[in-house]
């Protein structure tokens, strides 16, 4: 049992309450008695509220779920549907045009399109990764991966390897810096002479992308180059095993890459109690003050991370030129499901993690907000607010940060919300959602794999789905993404705020996400989820191909490519003449994943891993990957695709196989075969009872099993 402190009607954790009195309170001119007294009222005030949503979800869906089993073995009337919903509440009315208010946006979100990271804050490592993530080397992302072709060698420095690389850069030179009469394929000399940038002599097509320099003029050591938006340093080194050997002494490539970061509290993290919450709070803490620090050992050596410096140049005018050195730091809070331990109510009630988040989350962003230099030079803070159900519960986000900024003395407005358009109900009224933080929103993005989870739980009793390579070759997915960003643009999100698209799963294959990743910037999207710091180097590659603004001026000219009516064609399997091998096939991919992800979840605490699937390619698994496979199961068990039975042995098969790719990780207890292990119960729970769980969501039975492990 946790020691705990009465503080105002609270009983929270002792670890948690000395975290906030000792390190988060001091230094933002808050007093202590009156932050714990607007705590606890925020708490308790909005918990009935908080409480009304949820139920409300669950009538909802009793509706839904009622009106298809009515309906059972006759064809799917989709008008009916339709209506049927409209007239539940589930589908409300679109209002008049409007355009959002938020204001004191800073570039990364209104001007700079660019790649977006999302890493848990608990790692402390990983986090300092992702922020110090807004440069790289190009020449190490085409060397290190996959991206010109071919696996990235072992051992030492491979010559060939490396002259492909600088080739395979001054390519891209030459694509977004174009020089007149010449190219950066066979320049040998960058100098600075008259505020302008020479290469051997020659101007660039277009002098005023070149933004500045650093060192002496005639031999720069730095060249800034902008296109875009995104700059872009040459650095010059001859001694540099690269630059030695090039003509022009180029030794690297350093691309501004991960423009932002969102620092995760849900999905990526596995926080179920106040020892968790204060790893994560304790992080957010020295991002937002600028002195985390982060000690590990690395190739023999010991090694500290901190947060980068900014960039200085000389301008081409002689002025002074300072470039951020880190992404621009988001902070997601956790939706309005779960409860926490870490505090209890005057009733002995876990309070609504969602709300503690939004008051702790808020004070500690105060420490950025109060000095120079920092996250944001707007004044502004950014929380993305992910599993909203609709336009109520996005109003109740904005309501709670209209409490949370009275009470820590902020102008109305500091806090901008990202809206995560994951849920059904939310796509089919984001118009409305939007409308309801309109002097808030800053981000509205996609995410196929919770938005598939809620599609596949929302319509359970409608019949099975198909396979889940193919439920995102239906209709709707389509017509999900257009009418994001569409509805994005037509409130006038465009240069205010980011519209964004998810993420790439597959860390390891950086040739595809090149090739495909291409079309999130094409779509109008000014942003879009990366895997890792290389991915977000190689991703920016694209937003230097694609004038974005340009692409979201033509699509408001176009007016809306989807509607509401498309998006809820429900992507259920009209051919069913599956092989019993393509049925198990697909249950034994879809339980590998889920016992992959949840072994480490239960077992270690790690929320995202990198699980390799049945053909050992690495894939990103979070609770949303979870979340859609445990509700396709529970979906074909339900329709009878496939027996409970076969669903036992698909699983017992795939520990088996889980445990074998786990062998090497000393950490690691194995489900098989015994099967008896928390973990293993977990993933069990996560199917069997996948029917049960509210939303289809996974984090119920992940933190119920967690602290159970904990508590041994």
């Amino acid at each position: 049992m946790a020691e705990r402190k009465e503080i105002h009607g609270l009983q929270v954790a002792t670890e948690l309450a000395d975290f906030i009195d000792t390190r988060a309170l001091p230094e933002t001119g808050v007093d202590r008695d009156a932050f714990w007294s607007a705590f606890s009222a925020l708490l308790h005030d909005l918990a009935p509220e908080n409480r009304a949503l949820l139920e409300k979800r669950e009538e909802i869906q009793k509706q839904i779920d009622d009106w298809h089993i009515a309906r059972r073995n006759q064809p799917h009337d989709h008008g009916a549907y339709v209506d049927f919903l409209r007239q539940i509440g589930y589908l409300l009315p679109e209002g008049g045009d409007f355009q959002i208010e938020t204001a004191n946006t800073d570039p990364e979100i209104a001007s700079v399109p660019g790649p977006q990271l999302v890493v848990p804050i608990t790692n402390a490592r990983y986090a300092l990764n992702a922020a110090n993530a807004r440069w790289g080397s190009l020449y190490d992302g085409l060397y290190g991966t996959d991206a010109m072709g071919s696996a990235p060698p072992k051992g030492p420095f491979d010559r060939g390897r490396g002259a492909r690389v600088v080739a395979r850069a001054r390519v891209f030179l030459d694509e977004a810096f174009p020089i007149k009469g010449a190219s950066h394929v066979d320049a040998r000399r960058y100098h600075v002479q008259d505020g302008a940038l020479l290469v051997d002599d020659m101007p660039l097509a277009n002098p005023e992308k070149f933004a500045g320099y650093r060192g002496h003029p005639r031999a720069p050591e730095a060249v800034l180059l902008v296109n875009n938006g995104l700059h872009v340093e040459l650095v010059f080194d001859r001694t540099h095993m690269i630059g030695a050997r090039d003509q022009a002494g180029l030794a690297d490539v350093k691309l501004e890459s991960a423009i932002s970061a969102i620092m995760d509290c849900e999905d990526s993290v596995a926080c179920v109690d106040a020892e968790d919450k204060v790893t994560a709070y304790a992080n957010w803490l020295g991002l937002m003050k600028g002195d985390l620090t982060d000690t590990f050992e690395k190739g023999g050596k010991t090694v500290t991370r901190r947060l980068a410096e900014d960039r200085t140049y000389t301008g081409p005018d002689g002025s002074d030129v300072t470039v951020k050195g880190r992404a621009l730091m988001l902070v997601r809070n956790v939706g309005h499901l779960m409860t926490n331990p870490a505090i209890l109510d005057r009733d002995g009630n876990e309070v609504f993690e969602g709300l503690m988040d939004a008051m702790i989350t808020t004070l500690i962003a105060k420490h950025d907000l109060q000095r120079e230099g920092g996250n944001s030079v707007h004044g502004s803070m950014y929380v993305v607010k992910p599993k909203m159900h609709g336009p109520e519960e996005v109003a109740f986000a904005v309501k709670t940060f209209d409490i949370v900024e009275k009470a820590l003395g902020l102008p109305a407005n500091t806090v901008k919300i990202g809206i995560m358009d994951e849920e059904r109900r939310t796509t089919v009224n984001l118009k409305e959602c939007i409308r309801a933080a309109r002097s808030r929103v800053a981000f509205i993005n996609t995410g196929f794999l919770d938005r598939t989870g809620d599609e596949i739980h929302t319509s359970m009793e409608a019949g099975a789905f198909s396979r889940k390579d193919f439920i995102k070759r239906k209709a709707w997915i389509g017509a999900y993404e257009n009418q994001n960003v569409d509805i994005g643009l037509e409130c006038g999100l465009s240069g205010k705020a980011q519209i964004g698209k998810g993420m790439w799963a597959m860390p390891d294959q950086m040739a595809a996400m090149l090739d495909q990743k291409i079309e999130h910037p094409r779509s109008g999207a000014n942003c879009a989820w990366v895997p890792s710091p290389t991915a977000a180097t190689l991703h920016a590659l694209h937003y230097h191909k694609v004038d974005v603004f340009a692409v979201q001026e033509k699509l408001m000219k176009g007016g809306r490519r989807a509607y509401v009516d498309t998006v809820l064609d429900i992507p259920l399997a009209t051919y069913q003449k599956w092989t019993e091998a393509q049925k198990m096939r697909e249950v034994e991919n879809n339980a590998q994943g889920i016992l992959g992800y949840v072994v480490r979840w239960i077992d270690q605490g790690v929320g995202c891993s990198k699980v390799p699937d049945l053909n050992d390619v690495g894939l990103m698994e979070d609770r949303a990957t979870c979340r859609i496979s445990a509700q396709h199961i529970a979906n074909w068990m339900h329709h009878g695709i496939v027996s409970r039975d076969q669903v036992q042995a698909a699983m017992e098969k795939m520990a088996a196989v889980v445990d074998k790719q786990n062998a090497d990780d000393p950490a690691y207890r194995p489900m098989a075969p015994d099967f008896d292990g928390i973990a293993w119960q977990a993933a069990h729970d996560l199917v069997f009872k996948g029917r049960e769980q509210p939303s289809g969501y996974t984090e119920p039975v992940l933190h119920a099993r967690r602290l159970e492990l904990k508590a041994q």
